[in-house]
């Protein structure tokens, strides 16, 4: 009996001048994607985090939401003067941001998307990565906040109507992250301000238990912060930026990692063991570990467990993005932005090194939801030239690849990893056939084997190249730059050196022998 896959379709949201379609995913039959979606003029197209809705704004301030499985249009929304919209993580409501004409506007709309309906009004003076989304939801929906001056606001995320329902007094509060899956806690950032320390702090979102922080950790010389939970709710990291470097080793200012635990057992540095800035950090699915990149080129990368103990060391080189798969297998490393597109794929499980590549100047990256591929696209306006998707094996062979004149976004449509079915047994069955054919192109006849030999030992060896002594010093110099190790060559008076201690040895052998 033939075994039936359930496994969802992956799809690929691709965006140009011209609006957005969405191509199915890999693999592909004849090499080249289907479409599922014809073209859509537009301006953004932005996919729900549990991937069940497509909100799509378009020219003349109408946003319309799709739904995904039936690609058809559920409610369209007239918003005049319209800057930004965003859906909350289950596609219930929409968040709409316009262009106030003065204080006593509420210009922030929360709309319900299945009715159509504006549910909550509030006036925001401008739109800043801190503040947007206003109304900032957990993953399942369950708690909703906002952040005022010197508090943070909750609702009833089943009725608006009841107004805010809790408050939570934090004066100086500049940043909120509410902990994803469950939406338990809440992590604000408190700046410094007359000579006292800025602070990041965790409360239980709970009415009852709100007054104090479960968690809380100082720091001097802190300009930004970027908050980072794990899933489940029980551990943050926090990359603490500073805009200047009191040592004077970074132009760009110094950054520290710092660690904290919603149950108090942890509120410290994370020991990194080289100096430098924390490039990128990522937690695994499972929230047990996270992988962090870090330190002066050739950076460094180390995954961790929750009591910042070193699990697995990978290595250094010209990375400063951590990419870490869906489904906690395998990680990739890479160098993008100002540097040359390195890529490493790692298996985490087996921990080895799966392959290496390169993938220039890669705007986005990141792995599909079933987390056997991996998808990097270089977009505009970030660069105008050589735009394109380039779609790679888990293990770093490339399988698609189109070019296009100008491609403004590029992602996969978000799916629940656990939908999908375990990748092990995929890779092992993959490995086995690559072994086999292996086997069989080096299966041939004595015959042959011993003709190409005689043929290669009457061939001349042809001498090797000029080096000149700099050479040996720049490969040197390049191979400390970018982590890699100088090629081992054996000198010519190595090789003689090697010669006369086997000539010495066979002849005290035979002296042996004839002495006996």
């Amino acid at each position: 009996m033939a075994v039936v896959d359930t496994s969802p379709s992956l799809e690929i949201l691709v965006r140009g001048p011209d609006g957005f379609t969405v191509w199915t995913g890999p693999p592909y039959s004849n090499g080249q994607p289907g479409i599922k979606l014809e073209r859509i003029p537009c301006s953004n197209a932005k996919f729900s985090e549990d991937g069940c809705k497509l909100m799509v704004m378009k020219s003349d301030s109408v946003i319309s939401i799709y739904d995904c499985k039936s690609s058809k249009e559920l409610r369209s929304f007239e918003v005049p003067n319209i800057l930004g919209a965003t859906m909350s993580p289950c596609g219930t409501y929409l968040q709409t941001f316009q262009k106030a004409s003065s204080p006593s506007e509420k210009n922030v709309i929360l709309w319900k998307t299945e009715t159509g309906e504006s549910v909550y009004h509030l006036f925001q003076k401008n739109m800043t990565k801190t503040t947007w989304p206003s109304i900032r939801f957990s993953s399942d929906e369950a708690v909703a906040c906002r952040m005022a001056t010197n508090e943070i606001q909750f609702f009833d995320t089943g009725d608006f109507s009841k107004g805010i329902v809790n408050r939570l007094r934090i004066p100086g509060v500049a940043a909120v992250e509410l902990s994803k899956s469950p939406g338990t806690h809440v992590a604000v950032f408190v700046p410094e301000s007359k000579g006292i320390p800025a602070s990041v702090q965790i409360f239980v979102c709970g009415k009852d238990s709100q007054s104090q922080p479960v968690a809380r950790r100082s720091f001097f010389r802190c300009s930004t912060v970027q908050l980072n939970w794990n899933s489940g709710s029980t551990g943050l990291l926090v990359v603490v930026q500073s805009d200047v470097d009191k040592t004077n080793q970074s132009y760009y200012g110094e950054s520290k990692l710092n660690y904290l635990t919603t149950d108090g057992t942890h509120e410290g540095v994370v020991p990194l063991s080289k100096e430098g800035p924390v490039h990128d950090v990522q937690w695994s699915c499972s929230g047990s570990e996270f992988a962090a990149v870090y330190g002066f080129m050739p950076a460094k990368a180390t995954v961790f467990d929750k009591k910042c103990n070193p699990l697995l060391e990978l290595g250094t080189g010209p990375y400063n993005t951590v990419r870490w798969n869906p489904k906690g297998k395998f990680l990739c490393l890479a160098g993008f932005g100002n540097l040359p597109g390195d890529m490493a794929f790692w298996d985490y499980m087996e921990k080895r090194q799966l392959g290496t590549t390169k993938a220039e100047w890669s705007v986005t990256s990141e792995w599909s939801p079933d987390g056997r591929y991996f998808m990097t696209a270089t977009t505009a306006p970030r660069l105008q030239v050589d735009n394109g998707i380039k779609i790679f094996h888990h293990n770093g062979s490339l399988y698609f690849k189109q070019m296009f004149d100008k491609l403004y976004q590029a992602e996969w449509k978000p799916e629940s990893p656990y939908s999908f079915g375990d990748i092990a047994e995929l890779v092992k069955s993959v490995d086995s056939l690559k072994i086999e054919e292996n086997k069989k192109q080096g299966q041939g006849s004595k015959s042959s084997n011993t003709s190409a030999k005689s043929t290669s030992a009457n061939t001349p060896q042809k001498p090797a190249a000029y080096r000149p002594p700099h050479a040996k010093t720049a490969e040197a110099i390049q191979a400390e730059l970018f982590g890699r190790g100088p090629t081992q060559e054996i000198s010519k008076n190595a090789l003689k050196n090697m010669k006369k201690r086997e000539k010495q040895k066979e002849k005290k052998a035979a002296e042996a022998a004839s002495g006996s």
